[in-house]
């Protein structure tokens, strides 16, 4: 008899593909149940079996598992949009499973720093609008600079860093649009914007595993170009840090498997920037592996297969990722580099994130190419060298720009020399 893992949906890049992997070492054998299956290039690389399936219907997912014979060991999802839908579907089945409800209530943006702040936990100002003008009149209160967001997404897109009415209205009208990568929108969220060095905690289940520090890029957006773990602060602040994000998973009914709390470090202490009922992108957990040995996806997967297993750090030592970039708009080439990067002593993995062809959008994750990691054995050595690495990789981009993504001005100037911008040194503009 067939014992199945069935993911819900996935990532298009990054941790998908290991929790398919992480089931296999199980001795599951995972499936992928997919509206388009053909997004997720692993698929074919590894031969993962695949279902065509409604994912945005529950009742279609169940009806998928039901129909795959065998035993069900676990449902999960690496994606943030199908998580909730992933545990509904396992407690339908009387799989394990985190509250569905609990997740839901989470995703929606408005309603977690509602319920954040009722229970007292340090945050933002904040003001759910509808319309542009809304926003515009739900800033003025608060105060500028604002962020402005969408209700539920991921990957930053959409967010952005507004100083003025008129950068108010235009980033609410973009995410109320149609921004590639995400889904509609009824509203968005205007928030006092927090100053001051953004970390993540990472936990499974009650316990936390780390301090991640996160770098971003330039101003308005919030493009992560790279994560240091642990945070290289001092004992004090990892423990605030921890407790805060302890505090916030608790008022939200959350505690059961993975979590990714983002915080920043401000004058009044630890603040709330947004809790994530999964776990961290951006190869996040493939960088606590490295430092720790703590394999936190294939955590994930005995957790949600019922399998019970024993949470335990290995000695510590500093891990860092740093991301390349795209410095503009336009068509990827290619990216070169790699073997170099790879050559760079501390370095332990390189790899390219798009294919050439695709158009690549600014101001979200999606401009991430690719990504060196890098350890070492003191502070700042595992920084240095992935910073290193990076140097080393270079993307080939097409002089015509992409369509723009968040707004007049985001999508870079055809006639304009090539900017790498924060976490992306290597540019080659092609003619």
């Amino acid at each position: 008899m067939t014992d199945w893992f069935v993911l819900v949906e996935s990532n298009t890049t990054g941790s998908g593909r290991l929790f398919a992997r992480a089931a296999r070492e199980l001795g599951l054998r995972p499936v992928l149940l997919a509206r388009d299956p053909g997004r997720y290039p692993y698929v074919e690389l590894d031969a993962l079996d695949f279902r065509v399936v409604d994912t945005a219907d529950a009742g279609a997912v169940r009806a998928a598992c039901a129909g795959l014979g065998g035993r069900i060991a676990g449902v999960t999802s690496s994606s943030e949009y199908f998580v909730a839908t992933a545990a509904e579907v396992a407690r339908a089945l009387g799989l394990a499973h985190p509250d569905p409800d609990a997740v839901r209530a989470c995703r929606d943006k408005p309603t977690q720093r509602r319920t954040l702040r009722d229970h007292g936990v340090p945050g933002p100002l904040f003001a759910e609008a509808r319309t542009p003008d809304a926003a515009v009149a739900a800033a003025e209160p608060i105060g500028y600079p604002v962020v402005v967001k969408p209700v539920a997404g991921s990957g930053s897109i959409g967010v952005r860093l507004c100083s003025t009415p008129d950068e108010v209205r235009a980033a609410a009208a973009d995410v109320l649009g149609a921004l590639p990568g995400l889904p509609p929108q009824e509203g968005v969220l205007v928030e006092e914007y927090l100053d001051g060095p953004e970390y993540s905690v990472e936990t499974l289940d009650e316990q936390v595993v780390g301090v991640t520090r996160k770098h971003l890029g330039p101003r308005p957006y919030f493009v992560e170009t790279g994560h240091d773990f642990p945070a290289p602060v001092g004992g004090p602040l990892t423990t605030s840090l921890g407790e805060a994000a302890l505090t916030a998973l608790r008022a939200l009914g959350l505690g059961w498997g993975p979590a990714h709390v983002e915080l920043r470090h401000t004058r009044r202490g630890p603040c709330v920037v947004e809790v994530n009922p999964r776990l961290a992108g951006g190869m996040i957990p493939r960088v606590v592996a490295e430092s720790c040995g703590v394999d936190m996806i294939a955590h994930v997967v005995r957790r949600a297969a019922g399998v019970a297993g024993e949470l335990v750090s290995g000695p510590v030592r500093p891990a860092s990722i740093r991301f390349l970039v795209a410095p503009r708009g336009g068509e990827l080439l290619g990216v070169d580099g790699v073997e170099a990067a790879r050559a760079v002593p501390g370095v332990v993995e390189v790899a390219v994130l798009r294919e050439p062809g695709e158009l690549v959008l600014r101001n979200s994750f999606q401009d991430r190419l690719g990504y060196v990691i890098a350890t070492g054995e003191v502070g700042g050595s595992a920084a240095r060298a992935a910073e290193a690495g990076l140097r080393e990789l270079g993307a080939w981009i097409t002089a015509a720009p992409a369509p723009s993504v968040g707004g007049p001005g985001s999508g870079g100037d055809p006639a304009a020399p090539a900017d790498a911008g924060a976490g992306s040194p290597g540019a080659r503009v092609a003619p």
